[in-house]
């Protein structure tokens, strides 16, 4: 038997928090198991982008960082959520690429990249959403938060 299912009425549910990680494959199934471990399984957006915070704030990239701020917005928009979950990850390639630098030899000096660029966009995101809760975290290529 097959249900029909308004469409309209996805707009006017709620969610509780919006997502925001890196695209790289090897941490894709661990992202979605994490977020499963926190309740959270479909009750969440998921966006997706190359070096999550560090992409999100690049500067030397004109309109680089504006999709991530607009599917935030739209989140807010549609499904009132309350929390921004900023996850990078270690071994990040987009750290590599755009260009922050190889800094995975290094665990003390990659985290503190990440705390730098996480801290940046969280601040951001408070300043436009001061009634959003932000979380920022760093995964290691392990799943481990």
């Amino acid at each position: 038997m097959y249900q029909v299912v308004n469409p309209l009425a996805t707009y006017a549910a709620t969610t509780d928090a919006m997502l925001l990680n890196c695209m790289d494959f090897r941490l894709t199934d661990d992202s979605v198991r994490w977020m499963d471990g926190r309740c959270m399984n479909d009750n969440h957006h998921h966006i997706v982008f190359a070096g999550a915070s560090s992409g999100a704030m690049i500067d030397n990239i004109s309109e680089w960082g504006a999709p991530p701020r607009d599917h935030l917005q739209v989140a807010i928009s549609l499904h009132n959520i309350k929390q921004v979950i900023i996850l990078d990850h270690r071994d990040c390639g987009a750290y590599k690429t755009i260009p922050r630098g190889d800094f995975a030899r290094d665990p003390a000096k990659e985290t503190q990249i990440h705390a730098k660029c996480l801290a940046k966009l969280s601040v951001m995101v408070v300043k436009l959403h001061p009634d959003l809760n932000d979380e920022t975290l760093l995964m290691s290529l392990d799943g481990t938060v």
